[in-house]
């Protein structure tokens, strides 16, 4: 992401005092300047929503498979039925409903995306300050720590959002107001028990054990996001920073760099193949490491929508799909998830890349 790991590997003797400039005691001073983190929270953000917008439909359909949406449950468990089931959806909505809930979701992920590449690059620069300090462990702290950062800042945006996925009916349609509306005011169903039972329970005991309504909604499936953050944004920021370096090699880099069209003394960037191909990558393996993750956190989301309105904790939710499906319960949808995210991962990191080029940082 910066001049150190785009030189690191492949530096000539000529470039060595750039590098030692980019990657010495100077580097974080220039990093924190407040014109670099806005530009590189521009490059992140739009990068972000342009990764969003070409995989929409196929996020559509995965929400709807991994939240076990009645009416497209039928299609889960082949490519077919991805194909099938976004038919159907513009069959019934138009292209419109093929992006359903895009609106809140391009509004989370510019800051969602901003603030995770400005948080990399700064936490970036104070665990890696120089060349000798750069281990794949740093790289990997790095990365979950940004992704961390981002997503509890944005998280009640995607809360939303999943919600606005969701929702198939077509008469009485909710809107973002009234989604937001009846998050805030959900609250879990009232359980009668029996005298006996009633009067072993305190009322005050039973009152404070039972969720509140409120903010409190916005994050739910929050932990199970916070597990599945740390390895997807670690191994994520990790994989592209290690195929980059691979494609630096020596023997490659006359194949998959080129120089700099902003700055010819700079360091060589790569290609737009090998830069493609190092974000694909760096999704399927951030993918693979985090999905069980995302399929409970989804069913947390959509808790209150489904069902009595019973609000299942993590370990809940976690039991429930093993109860449903066993192990493969917990990849449900892995396969249009990799046909969604590599793409996404590649088009974020390439956008990204050239952003911080056009933008000159």
């Amino acid at each position: 992401m910066d001049v150190t790991r785009g030189s690191g590997k492949t530096s000539n003797k000529g470039l060595d005092s750039t590098v030692a400039l980019n990657s010495g005691g100077s580097q974080p001073d220039n990093k924190q300047n407040l014109d670099y983190v806005l530009r590189t929270g521009l490059a992140g953000g739009l990068a972000g929503c342009a990764a969003k917008t070409i995989v929409g439909p196929l996020d559509r359909v995965k929400i709807l498979f991994q939240a076990s949406n009645p009416q497209f449950a039928k299609y889960t468990g082949s490519w077919f039925g991805v194909v099938t089931a976004m038919r159907d959806i513009n069959r019934q909505s138009g292209v419109r409903g093929l992006f359903r809930g895009h609106s809140a979701t391009l509004l989370r992920i510019f800051p969602y995306a901003a603030i995770k590449f400005l948080a990399y690059e700064q936490i970036r620069a104070v665990l890696i300050p120089s060349k000798q300090y750069e281990t794949p462990l740093r790289r990997l702290f790095s990365g979950a720590f940004a992704g961390v950062t981002s997503v509890f800042v944005t998280y009640p945006l995607e809360v939303v959002r999943v919600r606005l996925a969701f929702e198939t009916k077509e008469v009485g349609r909710s809107s973002l107001r009234s989604i937001c509306a009846q998050i805030y005011h959900e609250q879990p169903p009232r359980i009668v028990h029996s005298s006996a039972v009633a009067a072993a329970v305190p009322a005050a005991a039973a009152a404070a054990a039972a969720p509140r309504s409120g903010l409190i909604n916005f994050y739910r499936g929050f932990s199970s996001t916070l597990a599945g953050m740390l390895p997807y944004a670690g191994m994520s920021f990790l994989t592209h920073d290690t195929a980059g370096d691979w494609l630096r090699l020596p023997a490659l880099a006359p194949y998959t760099t080129t120089a700099n069209p902003k700055n010819a003394s700079a360091p060589p960037i790569l290609r737009y193949w090998a830069e493609l191909l190092a974000g694909g990558f760096a999704g399927l393996v951030s993918q693979t490491a985090s999905y069980p993750f995302e399929v409970v956190r989804r069913r947390m989301q959509v808790g209150g929508a489904v069902g009595d309105g019973h609000r299942l904790g993590m370990a809940e939710t976690t039991a429930r799909v093993w109860a449903e499906r066993g192990w493969r319960g917990f990849f449900v949808g892995l396969g249009i998830g990799y046909f969604k995210v590599v793409p996404m991962a590649a088009v974020s990191f390439y956008v990204y890349e050239r952003g911080k080029v056009a933008l000159g940082v």
